[in-house]
């Protein structure tokens, strides 16, 4: 009768083991930029699969090769990203330790941009306004998608500019200080961002087409991962973020809202929309 209960116990506690087990959700480690397209699209991610039930760790990477350079090791696992032109570089290097998940947005546009009181269109005018736009183009940080386009567009328009290396901060600060006084200048902007409708800003017409068309983002992941996780990888492919999601939220943080709050209040005001994306997920 005791080795009877004994047995009883011993099964009763490896059950509940493997219930437990089965129950647990992984920890999932993601990575991202601090840039305003893809940390929308990672907290409302995040929002997402913690939702579910999975740990959720969220890393920000300063420079977009070391962010690669972290996914490729495997110190994060995910991480949303524009790898056909923004990012071809870093993806084609690491490409052979990592996979495509999933899209997860579309519509991406980088290009210089002047504010609509300048009377040009063209990069084809730039040449006849040098003095007034001060000779140069003002630039973000080295080694990104976008001035690595913005230095073929010097080239191939044969600009008499010189393009401004630096950082996204320093361009939104000179940008929005040109505004303020109604001078000429030029950027390197992208759309989604808050400034192309604070500022009112227009980007240059591309006739020789240097810079590419609209862009996607994909979710994208260490080699193996959506083998080891098949259900956070379904459930990855079950979403997709609009543009005008991340433009909301980035209003929201530019109103004081942390990207989670202002990701929770997109969540919170699009229920159906994500209610769909939840029944198309496995679990």
């Amino acid at each position: 009768m005791k080795l009877f209960k004994k047995i009883l116990c011993a099964a009763t506690l490896a059950g509940a083991m493997v219930s437990s087990a089965h129950a647990a959700k992984a920890t999932i480690a993601m990575g991202t930029m601090s840039w305003e397209d893809l940390t929308p699209i990672t907290y409302i991610t995040k929002n997402l699969l913690e939702k579910a039930g999975y740990d959720v760790k969220v890393t920000e990477f300063s420079e977009l090769g070391i962010a690669y350079a972290a996914l490729a090791k495997g110190d994060v696992q995910i991480m949303a990203s524009q790898i056909n032109y923004a990012a071809q570089d870093h993806w084609n290097r690491n490409k052979s330790r990592l996979e495509k998940l999933s899209p997860v947005s579309f519509g991406l546009y980088q290009a210089i941009a002047v504010p609509d009181y300048v009377t040009i269109d063209s990069m084809t005018q730039l040449n006849d306004h040098v003095d007034q736009f001060g000779g140069k183009i003002i630039g973000i940080e080295p080694g990104s998608g976008l001035m690595r386009d913005a230095d073929n567009a010097v080239k191939a328009y044969d600009l008499k500019y010189k393009l401004i290396t630096g950082s996204t901060a320093g361009m939104t600060a000179a940008l929005k200080s040109a505004v303020d006084r109604k001078e000429w200048v030029a950027v390197t902007l992208w759309d989604p961002t808050w400034m192309m409708m604070k500022y009112n800003m227009k980007f240059l017409k591309d006739p020789q087409e240097v810079f590419p068309g609209p862009q996607a983002y994909y979710w994208i992941g260490k080699k193996g991962f959506a083998a080891e996780h098949p259900e956070v990888r379904e459930a990855l492919a079950g979403i997709y973020v609009p543009l005008s999601a991340i433009a909301e939220i980035n209003n929201g943080m530019n109103d004081g809202q942390t990207v989670q709050q202002a990701s929770e209040a997109w969540i919170g005001k699009n229920a159906d929309r994500v209610k769909r994306w939840e029944n198309m997920k496995p679990y």
